[in-house]
């Protein structure tokens, strides 16, 4: 439990040290900057534009800035040669990446923290909190899947893809399926058949993360404990998975 510790900690110095947080606040700014100009353009329901625009921003910016820290971080320690230092230690491999992981989650939840007051100027605090929670464990899933990518692919610019292809598909995978669904496609071909069959396979198998940090929450005030609920289950669920495979890829590895 110590090295877990010791691991989440020098993750967080590395996020300090590397000026992460200024990144954030520059992020902030820039929203609020946004919903400034939002609030100048619009002529009716204000708030609402502005709560909605600046969640939609805050929300890409929380998965862009996160997965990119987490996939610059392990690349260096391979690049350096870290990893094969702390792995010649008395140190298990499920410890590592475990520490690995708890301190960059550390980092994703003072990510959706700071994101989350930004939005107190316009939302009401339960409606925030929620939206903050489920921004929190939408970051989880995505710092488990930084996590397999990087240590699959070894590459920023490959890793990376596959993280940003994923939450794409991910958060639309249920627009996709209703428009495969179509009255207007419904073709009987082979070809069709199987796309609507793999589509299906990859509805069962992703994450729904349009259900994730909605900005109706924000905008209408219908965020509930039901929610949660679901959005937990899933966020557990897919991430013990996630981590479970990175384990697999990291002890079949030769290190």
């Amino acid at each position: 439990m110590k090295q877990i510790l010791t691991l989440a900690r020098l993750v967080t110095l590395e996020a300090l040290r590397t000026r992460f947080f200024a990144v954030i606040i520059i992020l902030l700014i820039l929203g609020f900057g946004l919903s400034l100009f939002i609030g100048q353009i619009t002529l009716i329901e204000t708030v609402n534009y502005q709560s909605s625009v600046i969640a939609a921003f805050l929300r890409l910016s929380a998965i862009y800035v996160v997965s990119l820290f987490v996939i610059t971080s392990m690349v260096h320690e391979f690049n350096n040669h870290s990893i094969y230092l702390w792995l010649s230690l008395p140190l298990q491999r499920s410890h590592y990446l475990i520490g690995k992981f708890s301190g960059f989650a550390l980092v994703a939840l003072v990510t959706s923290i700071l994101f989350g007051i930004a939005l107190l100027n316009y939302v009401p605090y339960m409606q925030v909190a929620l939206w903050s929670l489920s921004l929190f464990c939408e970051l989880l899933i995505i710092t488990a899947v930084s996590l397999l990518c990087v240590l699959t692919f070894h590459q920023i610019v490959q890793a990376f893809s596959m993280v940003l292809g994923f939450y794409i598909l991910a958060r639309s995978i249920i627009a996709i399926q209703l428009m495969a669904q179509s009255s207007l496609l419904n073709s009987q071909s082979w070809i069709d058949q199987f796309i609507n069959s793999l589509i299906e396979l990859l509805a069962m198998l992703l994450p729904n993360l349009e259900n994730f940090t909605q900005s109706g929450w924000l905008v209408y005030h219908i965020g509930n404990f039901n929610n949660l609920v679901e959005i937990l289950l899933q966020t557990t669920i897919y991430t013990i998975l996630l981590i479970s495979m990175s384990l697999f890829d990291l002890y079949r590895k030769n290190l």
